[in-house]
C-alpha cells in the first residue's frame, strides 16, 4: 500500500512536542493530527489522534494501526520523514509504489438511536486490513442521511458565533468521498433493516443473534 507522510517540525522550548504529521493513504484518504513526542530520555514516539473518554481519564485513539507490523512500519516511517525534513528541508515522504492507486478498504456500521440526537449510525473504516478509522457518524439532516468524519473543536468562531470544527481525517478526492459515502450509507441501511427484523422477531417471540462492535463514540 502506498502512503505519503507530511511532517512539520516543532522547535518550541520546554515542550515535548517535536513535530506533527499527516498521512495520505493511496492518494485517497488523509489522517491528520498525528503528534511526534519526546519522552524523558529524549526518545521520539508517535501519538495518534485521540479523545479522552468522559469521566474515565482514559484516552482512545480515533485512527490507529490494527496490526503490530504496520504500527511499527508507520511509526518508523514518520520518524524517518522528520529526519528527512531536518536533513533535506523536504516535508513529504513517500512510502510504497508511486503508481499504486488502489486503496482497499471495508466498513462496519452499527445503527444508533438516542433521544434528541440526529445520529443514526456509528461506523469504522478499515484500510488495507491494517489501519482503522473510528468515530464516524451517520447523521440525519434536513436533506437526508450524511456522513460526518471525526473532528475536533478549534478556537475559531464562525459568523453565527458558533465553534468551528475541523475534520481529523477525510477523503481527499471527490471520487473517493462519493465511493466511501455510498458504501457507508448502504451498510447502514442493511444493518438498520437487520435490526428491524430482529425487533420483529422479538415481538413474535423469536430473537435472531447479532453482535455489533463497540464504536466508543465520544459524547458531543
Amino acid at each position: 500500500m502506498k502512503y505519503e507522510i507530511t511532517v512539520g517540525e516543532v522547535k518550541t522550548q520546554n515542550s515535548n512536542v517535536r513535530g506533527y504529521a499527516s498521512v495520505v493513504f493511496g492518494d485517497s484518504f488523509k489522517v491528520s493530527n498525528i503528534t511526534i513526542l519526546a519522552n524523558r530520555d529524549n526518545r521520539l514516539y508517535i501519538s495518534m489522534p485521540h479523545y479522552a473518554k468522559s469521566g474515565e481519564g482514559e484516552r482512545k485513539d480515533i485512527c490507529y494501526p490494527t496490526t503490530k507490523e504496520f504500527r511499527g512500519e508507520l511509526e518508523a516511517n514518520i520518524l524517518l520523514a522528520l529526519e528527512n525534513l531536518q536533513q533535506t528541508k523536504q516535508n513529504k515522504y513517500l512510502v510504497g509504489d508511486a503508481q499504486d492507486m488502489e486503496l482497499p478498504f471495508t466498513v462496519a456500521v452499527t445503527p444508533f438511536e438516542k433521544e434528541n440526537s440526529s445520529i443514526r449510525g456509528l461506523a469504522r473504516i478499515y484500510i488495507a486490513d491494517c489501519f482503522a478509522v473510528s468515530n464516524i457518524s451517520l447523521i440525519m439532516g434536513k436533506k437526508g442521511l450524511f456522513v460526518s468524519m471525526p473532528s475536533y473543536k478549534t478556537n475559531q468562531i464562525d459568523e453565527n458565533n458558533r465553534s468551528v470544527y475541523r475534520d481529523i481525517c477525510f477523503p481527499v478526492t471527490a471520487e473517493f468521498r462519493g465511493k466511501l459515502n455510498t458504501l457507508l450509507t448502504d451498510a447502514y441501511e442493511k444493518a438498520a433493516a437487520e435490526v428491524q427484523e430482529q425487533i420483529r422477531g422479538q415481538e413474535e417471540g423469536f430473537m435472531p443473534g447479532q453482535d455489533f462492535p463497540d464504536m466508543d463514540l465520544p459524547t458531543r
